[in-house]
């Protein structure tokens, strides 16, 4: 049977495998799916998002080719997919980073022609980098002729995205997905998949996925190791009424579970990942049994190489934790 042929790679943005974990959670009689997003072309969930944003202001004439410079904040994985889809549509982009941005990540954004600047000072009030780097952008904005900032922490072709991938894991399910699980940060995603389920009658009970330290739920916001979930801001796109429950893990939970996943079912995930996995542990005793669970794994762990899955890294951080995870 012939492969599928796509008119350019933009085209290969979604339609990710959902794949289930059969040994993650060993005497579980829960039935758990995950979404495996790295295999977008960029490397993570992010590309949908920046593909439904930018096509957007193509279409309305909020940019032009050749003309316009688009300016975003990111810790990674937006920016890593907005590098791509600018290069493929001939628009100049410049990102916002921080000192927590991986050499991988900014070795990837160069090759892609990104011009990238780094924050290196953290907000004195939240201990973050987050607060700095949006001041960034407005300042660029402000600089730069014909500049657009998609805004990823407001922008509602955000969320839009996200219905599809919600639709794609109902459909993948046949229509069941008893609890969905999704790690926060934009909100982006989770607010996607429950409008999609919304709109659909689904009655799929949305579980929000937070990190400690983070203020998108009205907590006072600390300093944390690990990017892609959590925000030290809470994001204009949250909305309280799209998640039934919210459960909160640490730093040290992404790390266990992270390892857990690449020791027991051979995926090497990315840091949300694992909260996200923490998140299902901690929820398993209310969980009905029978019940399908669907989980959002952001992005692949190659990114984590020097953090997450360095034995050095985790003890110096966390000490000697790897019991948690062996055996």
């Amino acid at each position: 049977m012939p492969s599928t042929s796509h008119s350019g790679i933009l085209g290969t943005i979604g339609k990710t495998p959902l794949v289930k974990l059969d040994r993650i959670f060993p005497g579980e009689s829960a039935h758990v799916y995950a979404k495996i997003e790295r295999f977008n072309p960029g490397g993570s969930i992010k590309d949908r998002s920046g593909l439904s944003m930018l096509l957007e202001a193509l279409r309305n004439g909020d940019i032009e080719p050749g003309r316009s410079v688009i300016v975003e904040s990111s810790s990674g994985n937006l920016a890593v997919g907005l590098a791509q889809i600018c290069r493929y549509f001939n628009l100049r982009f410049l990102c916002v980073v921080d000192a927590k941005t991986t050499e991988q990540n900014l070795a990837i954004l160069r090759a892609y022609g990104a011009e990238v600047e780094v924050v290196d000072e953290r907000d004195e009030e939240t201990g973050e980098f987050l607060p700095n780097r949006l001041r960034r952008v407005r300042e660029l904005m402000a600089q730069i002729p014909h500049a657009y900032s998609p805004n990823q922490y407001a922008n509602l072709f955000n969320p839009k995205a996200h219905e599809t991938t919600m639709h794609e894991i109902v459909e993948a399910l046949d229509g069941r997905v008893d609890y969905l699980f999704a790690s926060v940060s934009t909100f982006g995603t989770l607010r996607g998949c429950a409008d999609y389920l919304r709109k659909a009658g689904l009655a799929t009970k949305v579980v929000a996925v937070d990190a400690e330290g983070s203020a998108i739920f009205d907590r006072s916001p600390t300093r944390r190791l690990i990017p892609g979930h959590g925000a030290s801001v809470r994001p204009a796109l949250m909305d309280p009424a799209s998640a039934h429950e919210v459960i909160h893990v640490c730093d040290l939970d992404c790390v266990v579970f992270c390892r857990r996943l690449v020791g027991r079912e051979a995926i090497l995930a990315g840091g949300s990942s694992g909260a996200v996995l923490a998140a299902v542990d901690k929820f398993l005793p209310r969980i009905e049994p029978g019940s399908v669970c669907a989980v959002i794994f952001p992005d692949g762990g190659d990114r984590y190489l020097k953090t997450i899955y360095s034995d050095d890294w985790v003890r110096d951080h966390f000490g000697e934790v790897s019991h948690l995870w062996k055996g």
